[in-house]
């Protein structure tokens, strides 16, 4: 009867560690049909005409999945292209606030936010984005010149171009 045991023991080892990987695998699949699902209803909302239903969801996304900031990024471009300044600021800004982007998503996130703050014609904090990026080692100086030179002339001037 022992000796039962204790060839009854590897098996129930291994049975363990099958059910145990095979757990982790299904619950990956859910939080990735559940991203999937969520991304719908956001397109939804959109379409519908109902823009602050999508930001919040897109927003609440964002929280849980770092792996969407471009497709943040992207979403807030659209609403200041089509005028919607204030939800662009809003998804630019919980972007920043987010503390598990990288260097250069947060880099990317304070320059679109400083142009929301133009097209809103909010020079004064448009101007603080900006030099934030001139101060910056790894930007690129060419592209926060090209940045700031899309300041009217007073606040050109006070970047230092």
């Amino acid at each position: 009867m022992l000796e039962l045991l204790f060839l009854l023991l590897p098996v129930a080892a291994a049975y363990g560690w099958y059910m145990g990987r095979r757990s982790a695998q299904q619950s990956k699949q859910d939080d990735a049909s559940r991203l999937s699902r969520d991304y719908v209803a956001g397109v939804n909302f959109l379409l519908s005409n109902q823009q602050d239903k999508a930001v919040d969801l897109f927003l609440d996304m964002l929280k849980e999945d770092t792996g969407t900031v471009e497709a943040h990024l992207t979403l807030g471009n659209l609403f200041r292209s089509r005028g919607e300044v204030d939800r662009a600021i809003r998804i630019h800004q919980s972007l920043m606030e987010s503390a598990s982007l990288t260097y250069d998503q947060r880099l990317l996130a304070v320059q679109q936010l400083g142009r929301d703050y133009m097209a809103a014609g909010l020079y004064d904090r448009a101007e603080d984005m900006f030099k934030q990026l001139v101060d910056e080692d790894r930007f690129p100086p060419r592209r926060a010149a090209a940045t700031a030179a899309d300041l009217p002339g007073d606040q050109r001037l006070a970047v230092g171009y």
